[in-house]
Parts: C-alpha cells; sequence; structure tokens
C-alpha cells in the first residue's frame, strides 16, 4: 500500500495497494548472462527513486515475485515505476525492462490485476521534476525604425530533479523557439550539486506572430557531465500562441519525456502482472469532519447497535474488507473501540446457534478485531515471533513430512526432527508471552470470553475458543504464514521455507484449538507428526495462556518495558568529531532504533555499537535542508551533544525514520522549540549565520502529535475515507432509508424487495433518524470539497501545467 502525504497536511493525499505477481516471457538483456540462467528482480520507484525492491529470482524466464508493499510517500511525484533487472555478479545490474505508470493513470488500473507489456529502459524517458517559467510579449523598435516583436524567458527555478549516481545533479537549462527555419538556443549557467535550482535567467528572442506556422518555446534541463556526454533531464513545450491573449504568461510546468515520450514499438521483452489499487483523497480541515467523527464515536451508546453509524458503515459496505479499517483506527484513537465490538460481537453471538462455531465467520466483529490487532499487536508480534522466525528462514532446514512431496535423498524422520524442533519454539514463545500481550487485546478477549460464557453457559469450553480463534487462528498463525505481511521479515521467505512456515501454522492453529488434536488433521501424515507431542500438556499450556490475557487482572505491562526494534536500516552517516583530510565525512552504517535507545553499528547484526544515544536524551528530530551537505533525504536527531546527522537511502526511508524517532522521543523532557535546519560551519550556522554554535535554532520545530506510539492515526485523514466510501455506496444508502421507512410504517408480514434483507435493521426509526444524520453531513461535507475544488490553480507549484 502506497500513501501519498507530501507535508504536513496537504490537500491530496492518495492510496496505492500494489502487488508484485510475476513476470513471463523475459527478453534476453545484452551482456553475458544467458537468456536460461537469468536471475531476476524487480524494484519499485518514484519517479527514478527507488524505494522497494523484491527479492533476487533464481534462473527463470517467468520468475513469481509474489511480493506487496505498504509505505507512505512522503512528495508528489509522476510516475509510479516498476523495472526488472538481470542481476550480474561482475558489472552492475542490467535493466530488462520497465512498467511505468502516470500518477494521473494510476485510477485507470485500480482494484485488479493487470499485465503490462515491459517496456525498453530509454535515459530519455527517464524525468522527474518541474520547471517555473515566466514569458512576456513586448514590442520593440527595430533597427530600420519598424516595429516588431520580441519574447522574453525567464527561467526562474526547478523543483525536484532527479539524483544522478546517488548523488544531487549539476543542473543548467536550455531555451529555445522552436519553429520553421529557427535553430536559436540559449543556455543558463550550470548550478553545482542541487535538485532545486534557482536560475532566475532571463533570455530575448524575436519572433513573428502573424506567420501561420506554430512556434513553441522549449526548455531542455540536462546534468552538466564535464567530460562525459551531458544527461537529459526532461523538457516541456510552451506554445507562444499563449501570448496572444495574455501579454504575461507565468507557471509550473512538469518536464516530460524526450519529444513528449514518443517512441517507437520496442522489442517483446516480456510482461510483468501487477495489482494497484488507487484511491484519491482531498483532506479538508479539521473543524469540517468534526459532526462525521461525533456521530460515528456515539455509535457504542446507540440502541441498538445496529442503528449507529459505525455499523451502518460496516452493514452497506461487507463484501469491501478495507472498509473497516478506517472506522476501526478512528474508534482506537478515542478509546470507543471496546465498547464497540463488544456491542457488535453481542450481536452476532445472538444469531449464533452452535457453540463450535463461534466467531468463525467473516463478520463486522471479526473484520474490526483483525484490524485491531495488526495495529496494537505490531510490537507484540515482534517480541514473540521474530526471533524464532529470523532462525528458520537463516538456518533453512528442511521440514517436509508430507510422503508425495519429500525430495531424493531426503530423511522424513530427520525432517520431522526439524519440524518439531520449530514447532516447539513458536510455541513456547507464544504461550509465554502474556505479559507482553497488549493491554487493549486483553481487554477485548476478557469482554469475548464474558459474552460468550453467557450465550453458552452450559458448554465449558466456549470462554476458550472465544479467544483462540482470535489470538491463534486469526493472529499468530497467519503472522507465522505470511511474516512479510505483518514486518518480520522484509521479503517474502523462498518456496522450501514458505512450505516449513505453511507446516508450522497448521501446527499452531491446531495447538491453539486447544480440542482434541487427532481430530483436526484430515492428512495422515500430519496426524502421525502429533503422536510426538504430549496432548495434555498442550492444552493445559494453551488454556493457561488463554487465562492470563483474559483474565479480569489488571495488566501493567504495555507491551513496550522489555527492548522492542522499531526501525533499523542501512544509512549514510555523517562523522561527527574531526576527520583527517581525505578521509570520507560520510559513512555507511547500519541504524537501529529500539523503544530505549538509538544507535549505529559498522554492519547488521553486530551487537557492539560506533554509538548509542538514550532515546531519553533526543530533543528534536528534523529534516536537514539539501544546501547543507549536497544531499537528498538528510534529517538530524538533535540529543545532549552534537546532532546526528543521517542520509536515508530514500524518501520514504527519511520520512519513516523522521516518523518513527518523533513519536519515540516526543514526551521527552527539554525537547527543543526551534531547531538550525543546516549546518554550522567556518564559524557559523549556514541557515541564520549566527556565529555561535549554541545559538537557538533559527526555525520553528515540526509539531508531533502526542499519540500513542502503536496508534499514530490522522483522524481527518481516516474520516475523510469513511466520507469517501459512504459517497461511493450512496445507493445502499438510499435502499437503507427506504427500506426502514417501509418496515416503520407497515407492521405486517415483511415483504421488503430482496435487497433489504441484506441489511440488519432492528428498529427501523431509530436506524433511518442515523441515516438521515449521515446523509446532512455528507451533503456539507460534498459543499466543501466543491468549494475547494474551484480555486484548484493549475500552473501553480501544487498542480503543474504538462504543455
Amino acid at each position: 500500500l502506497i500513501r501519498s502525504l507530501p507535508g504536513l497536511r496537504v490537500p491530496d493525499a492518495n492510496d496505492v495497494l500494489f502487488a508484485a505477481g510475476e513476470a513471463k516471457n523475459l527478453g534476453s538483456v545484452s551482456g553475458p548472462n544467458r537468456q536460461r540462467d537469468l536471475c531476476t528482480f524487480c524494484t519499485i520507484s518514484l519517479d527514478q527513486e527507488e524505494v522497494f525492491r523484491t527479492k533476487v529470482f533464481d534462473k527463470s524466464v517467468c520468475p513469481f515475485y509474489g511480493e506487496d508493499f505498504y509505505f507512505e510517500i512522503p512528495r508528489p511525484f509522476q510516475c509510479l515505476s516498476f523495472y526488472v533487472y538481470a542481476k550480474s555478479v561482475f558489472q552492475r545490474d542490467l535493466p530488462v525492462g520497465k512498467v511505468s505508470i502516470r500518477k494521473d493513470d494510476l485510477c485507470k488500473y485500480s482494484g485488479k490485476e493487470n499485465w503490462f507489456s515491459l517496456q525498453t529502459v530509454d535515459p530519455n524517458s527517464e524525468v522527474q521534476g518541474k520547471v517555473h517559467l515566466e514569458m512576456r510579449l513586448s514590442e520593440v523598435i527595430t533597427e530600420n525604425g519598424s516595429t516588431g516583436q520580441h519574447i522574453s524567458v525567464r527561467i526562474i527555478e526547478c523543483k525536484e530533479l532527479p539524483l544522478i549516481s546517488g548523488q544531487n545533479c549539476d543542473p543548467y537549462a536550455t531555451v529555445s523557439l522552436v519553429g520553421p527555419a529557427r535553430s536559436d538556443q540559449k543556455k543558463t549557467k550550470v548550478k553545482k550539486k542541487t535538485s532545486n535550482p534557482h536560475f532566475e535567467e532571463t533570455f530575448f528572442f524575436e519572433v513573428n506572430l502573424s506567420t501561420s506556422f506554430p512556434l513553441f518555446c522549449r526548455v531542455d534541463l540536462w546534468n552538466n557531465e564535464n567530460l562525459a556526454q551531458d544527461v537529459f533531464l526532461g523538457e516541456t513545450r510552451v506554445p507562444v500562441k499563449i501570448l496572444q491573449s495574455d501579454h504575461i504568461h507565468k507557471a509550473w510546468y512538469l518536464l516530460q519525456p524526450k519529444g513528449n515520450g514518443n517512441k517507437s514499438k520496442s522489442d517483446d521483452l516480456g510482461s510483468l502482472r501487477l495489482k494497484l489499487t488507487y484511491i484519491e483523497d482531498t483532506v479538508l480541515p479539521s473543524a469540517c469532519y468534526t459532526p462525521l467523527c461525533t456521530l460515528l464515536l456515539k455509535s457504542p451508546d446507540v440502541k441498538p447497535i445496529s442503528a449507529s453509524a459505525a455499523h451502518i458503515l460496516g452493514d452497506i459496505c461487507r463484501e469491501r474488507y478495507e472498509v473497516v479499517l478506517p472506522m476501526v483506527r478512528l474508534l482506537l484513537h478515542n478509546n470507543r473501540f471496546v465498547p464497540f465490538v463488544s456491542a457488535v460481537a453481542a450481536l452476532e453471538l445472538d444469531n449464533t446457534q452452535e457453540a463450535n462455531t463461534i466467531f468463525r465467520g467473516n463478520s463486522l466483529a471479526t473484520r474490526c478485531i483483525d484490524d485491531m490487532m495488526k495495529i496494537v499487536g505490531k510490537n507484540y508480534l515482534s517480541v514473540t515471533l521474530k526471533p524464532v522466525i529470523d532462525e528458520i528462514c537463516e538456518s533453512n532446514k528442511t521440514c517436509e513430512i508430507d510422503p508425495i512431496k519429500l525430495k531424493e535423498g531426503d530423511n522424513v524422520e530427520v525432517n520431522k526432527e526439524n519440524l518439531q524442533g520449530y514447532v516447539q519454539k513458536v510455541f513456547s514463545s507464544i504461550t509465554q508471552s502474556s505479559s507482553n500481550c497488549p493491554p487493549l487485546m486483553c481487554d477485548v478477549f476478557r469482554s469475548l470470553r464474558h459474552l460468550a460464557c453467557k450465550r453458552f453457559p452450559g458448554d465449558p469450553h466456549v470462554q476458550y475458543s472465544a479467544v483462540s480463534s482470535f489470538v491463534f487462528l486469526r493472529f499468530f498463525a497467519v503472522a507465522v504464514l505470511s511474516p512479510h505481511s505483518f514486518q518480520l521479515r522484509s521479503h517474502h521467505p523462498d518456496p522450501e521455507i514458505s512450505r516449513t512456515l505453511t507446516l508450522i501454522s497448521k501446527t499452531i492453529q491446531t495447538l491453539g484449538s486447544w480440542g482434541s488434536l487427532s481430530k483436526n488433521f484430515k492428512e495422515t501424515y500430519m496426524y502421525d507428526f502429533f503422536k510426538s507431542f504430549q496432548e495434555e500438556k498442550c492444552i493445559e499450556k494453551v488454556k493457561k495462556f488463554l487465562d492470563e490475557i483474559s483474565s479480569n487482572v489488571s495488566k501493567e505491562s504495555s507491551g513496550l518495558e522489555d527492548a522492542v526494534v522499531l526501525k533499523e536500516g542501512e544509512v549514510q552517516k555523517r562523522a561527527q568529531g574531526r576527520k583527517p583530510p581525505g578521509m570520507k565525512t560520510f559513512k555507511k552504517r547500519w541504524l537501529r532504533l529500539t523503544n530505549r535507545e538509538l544507535s549505529y553499528h559498522k554492519h547488521k547484526g553486530e551487537t557492539n555499537a560506533d554509538r548509542t544515544i538514550n532515546v531519553k536524551n533526543i530533543r528534536a528530530v528534523e529534516k536537514v535542508d539539501e544546501s547543507a551537505f549536497n544531499r537528498k533525504n538528510m534529517f538530524q536527531v538533535v540529543h545532549s551533544e552534537k546532532p546526528l546527522y543521517v542520509q536515508a537511502g530514500n524518501c520514504v526511508e527519511a520520512s519513516e525514520w523522521l516518523e518513527v524517532l518523533s513519536q519515540v522521543s516526543r514526551c521527552n523532557e527539554g525537547r527543543l522549540a526551534t531547531f538550525h535546519p543546516s549546518n554550522y560551519t567556518s564559524g557559523a550556522w549556514q541557515c541564520c549565520q549566527s556565529l555561535s554554535s549554541n545559538a537557538p535554532g533559527c526555525k520553528p520545530c515540526t509539531t508531533t502529535m502526542l499519540a500513542n506510539l502503536q496508534l499514530d492515526i490522522d483522524c481527518d485523514r481516516e474520516a475523510e475515507r469513511i466520507f469517501s466510501l459512504l459517497s461511493a455506496n450512496d445507493t445502499k444508502l438510499q435502499s437503507m432509508e427506504d427500506a426502514c421507512a417501509s418496515l416503520a410504517v407497515y407492521q405486517g408480514p415483511q415483504r421488503e424487495p430482496e435487497e433489504y434483507s441484506k441489511f440488519t435493521i432492528q428498529e427501523p426509526k431509530e436506524t433511518f433518524h442515523t441515516l438521515k444524520q449521515l446523509r446532512n453531513i455528507m451533503e456539507e461535507l460534498q459543499r466543501q470539497h466543491n468549494s475547494r475544488n474551484d480555486v484548484r490553480q493549475y500552473g501553480s507549484h501544487l498542480h503543474p501545467r504538462k504543455e
């Protein structure tokens, strides 16, 4: 899922769900690789900036990548691109082809899988950024005394030019008038090491607008390569006729590929299957969402719960799983989740006839609890499962016990022993983890246990199955099966390890159900495998664990008392001490953040840190101006000593580091109100020219919401998403209103149309009243959106033109 957030509060925000499926019939690449030995991987890029890559798939022209990614985009972008590369050992990786989708076209492919033909990776089409131009038309007296016309073209500045080999470029611009028999071209000065150059240069051209031939002003951006051939960065063409009605024209333009992207049909390079879900939201000011949030947060108090706004939302969108998430986030942020989910769970239990089917369906209650566990239980999973999952993936022992799937030379007894060892480690990690279970999850489990006992008082087992159906079947077992989806691993495991995790997950589900183990398997080999477990001891451990996480004893542990790794990754760190001449000031380091400390190491996995900073000593976390070190994606950690300057690998990584560091240090004493966005060098701060290294900052620090670290939720954004979902289902809302009106007036046998039966309507009048409130709120929000759209100015910094 890719979420676009170009700033703290912006008018446009875009969500994209991306899953890299598979490639087929990949074409050959230039170089020593033979096609049958092709080892490929896929990367995801915002324009030309790589933000993610898949694992390398060995020796196949039809690789199945099978990976999905979620991240937030911290800046505007033009294209979302997917590159397929052939891995090379002795030289740089070679591009096979790419799929590039413009931001405006993403909605065309929303919600379904598509096969895309790979296109040639052409340097002249790899563009990003925008240019600010001003054009003026003036009349002048020529040398022979006649009246003529000339155009002045001022190149003001450019924004968001690409990195070249990971570094800022040395850009310059050429300006020319394109038309019949014209070849005049002029050039700006080169600006060193910047992606946002300010040119402020003006060029003059004599023109004759009386001609019938079209005339264009073309601006090309280049990177100065000195001795090598200059690199094309992009172009824009503006028709001169735009000045006939307006003698002064000033606007931002997106840079376009050479020739505006026109290219001949390329060779058959294969194709790539992708799944994208794209939604564009316009987030209004907070006050606009107050009525909607108030109505939704009243839901737990509405009797019956089916007449509440939150239940209505789930009811009309029950076939769409993603609908529940924004509602769950909103309820969690305002501490209203437990009473709401208790009410909808009670409603579901009223309609459950058999105790052994409790919470097994895809209902509103189960979807809400699923999403809650994924949000609240993220660190719980990391503490409980990550160490053992890492061991399983890295040791790579064979665990296949299905006789049909055994490979030649496999020893089934050794495989059983390997599998049993892994299962015991996972099982022990889970059943000994009750002290780390988040209090909110315990509150929900306690409520479910109470409701189940009340609904089926004669069944002593139902109090456990009500809880185990969530914590084992829908939480731990799913995380073991797909560790990448829960951020426990950076990539999907290879097929053999995936098979091992599948067997472990099936075993954990059965152990967690705590019924008779022998009755839960249809496969003979699984039944034989379970003979090695002591059934009664396993059941007692599960019961003890379920008792501990759903008891009435108040828990004090938040799950964050032990050191929990919040984020880690490779960065470029600026040396904090003085370096001898010739020494690199930036070096690769492995940065690691826990809830206790920030540390950096020479290599991944090293226990000894080069430096450790106590989280409580962090006083500010802010971006660093690009001009400070001529590097993009830099941030600083201001603590009790010198600031720590760090460069992340890309804009997404930088945004994630800023977010998690800000949240973990948000309540520290001595937090700074101001900071220096540049560095201190040559005896002065380069941002404000203050001479003292201890001078107060010159720019206000970014305000960090005092939210729970695990529940960092933007309520305005979630409310906008709920509004969008309600608007998209307006027809169903109207049908529900009609059903309520019909039921309230006609009290005889129900003969409503078939679609009415899809809704849960216990009290027609109360439900109708809520629906009318929702309708009024939606109309006002739509009016606010319409007024915002009316003032959108194309050619501005946020909405450049595409001439």
